[in-house]
């Protein structure tokens, strides 16, 4: 039962930080101007996180991708949480709303408001052997205001030695490369063959042991109808691929498609369940995306090195823009990982166009199959000889 824990006497203490103000008035936050970072906890272990709050405000409607959360364990030189603080609480793009999950859950003030007021939620447990330090990273132009409050126990006796460490990592292709975006997924000249993971994006690189523990993605959708272009076709069909332990072809997991991976089906639907759900749905945002998925029942478990990815419609046709944060235990020391720039990181507005300096440094041209090839040649002397624009 997963409440067993409520009537079980254990032997250690609860306590809390908080940024309540030390002088007894009102002011129950910490401003961070531009560029500052800073920590906003140090625990001495053993001990375990139980849960973390956080609201703040900004001027910046971007700054849910340009404030970074940071958690390091036990003195380590590379951070094993490092996010923006709106897509490590499943809220992609800048944009808050409203839901909630079993790991996650979010309070917004006003729902679907880039850079909105939102009360975040992480219930997910982090023990540590020795030390965690939380750091909270300003890289917008503004003073930053944070309220937090963070949950954790104490306890005298050691951390088992099979405990492993909480790791988040945040990732982003914009726009991943596809080699027909102007092609609707459901004609059948992008039904090609796909046989490896080539192309794919990648949600998770780790090596040592762990166990995968849920990712979320977002999405946001450049793919429309010619005839239609103010309607959005379907971003998804693409398969996730998960190699465990230096596998070769095929991986040990294999799905097929996106909204499936996502644990839903013909699309992703306007749900946020506890293991899985959109937190944030296209079809209220106009284009913008954002689904988890938690395997709190169900871990993938890997002894020695995990690759997980997920095809960009399928065999990797489509080219949007694709972020997620990965959630993973894992023992130390991990692979080190790093940040996207801010301008990197930043979503994009309203009509869908890449603003400077928002793009991820340049990804390799899809390699053609032969299958490839006579489907595009298809493709042109069917429909551009009709003078047919756009996509099919």
């Amino acid at each position: 039962m997963m409440l067993e824990h409520l009537s079980k006497l254990q032997n250690t203490q609860t306590r809390r930080i908080t940024s309540w103000d030390r002088s007894g008035r009102n002011g129950d936050f910490w401003i961070l101007e531009p560029g500052e970072s800073r920590c906003i906890a140090e625990i001495q272990g053993p001990a375990k996180l139980t849960h973390l709050w956080i609201t703040q405000d900004n001027p910046d409607q971007d700054f849910l991708r340009k404030v970074s959360l940071k958690i390091y364990w036990d003195d380590e030189e590379f951070p094993s949480v490092w996010t923006p603080m709106g897509d490590f609480f499943c809220l992609g793009h800048s944009m808050v709303n409203s839901f909630q999950s079993l790991p996650f859950s979010v309070s917004a003030r006003n729902d679907y408001v880039f850079g909105g007021e939102a009360a975040l939620n992480c219930y997910l447990p982090m023990p540590f052997r020795h030390s965690a330090r939380i750091e909270v990273h300003n890289e917008t132009e503004y003073d930053h205001r944070v309220y937090f409050s963070v949950d954790y126990e104490t306890q005298e006796d050691p951390i088992p030695e099979e405990t492993a460490y909480f790791h988040a990592q945040f990732r982003r292709e914009n726009p991943t490369v596809g080699w027909a975006h102007h092609i609707a997924k459901d004609t059948p000249l992008v039904d090609q063959p796909h046989l490896s993971d080539r192309d794919n994006y990648l949600l998770l690189e780790a090596e040592g042991r762990g166990n995968f523990i849920g990712f979320n993605l977002s999405v946001t959708n450049l793919s429309t109808y010619y005839k239609l272009p103010h309607k959005r076709t379907w971003w998804g069909e693409g398969d996730e691929m998960f190699f465990i332990d230096g596998e070769g072809w095929p991986p040990s997991i294999h799905g097929t498609g996106s909204e499936d991976a996502l644990n839903h089906a013909y699309g992703m639907q306007k749900n946020a369940y506890l293991f899985y759900g959109s937190s944030l749905h296209e079809e209220v945002t106009g284009g913008y995306q954002t689904s988890y998925v938690f395997y709190v029942a169900n871990p993938v478990r890997f002894q020695k090195s995990i690759r997980a990815s997920i095809e960009h419609g399928h065999g990797n046709h489509l080219s949007n823009d694709y972020s997620s944060v990965a959630y993973w235990d894992q023992t130390e020391p991990h692979k080190p990982f790093d940040l996207l720039p801010p301008e990197q990181g930043v979503p994009l507005v309203q009509g869908f166009y890449f603003p400077e300096g928002s793009k991820t440094p340049p990804t390799e041209p899809v390699k053609l199959t032969r299958e490839m090839e006579e489907a595009l040649q298809e493709w042109e002397e069917k429909y551009r000889t009709r003078q047919m624009p756009g996509r099919y």
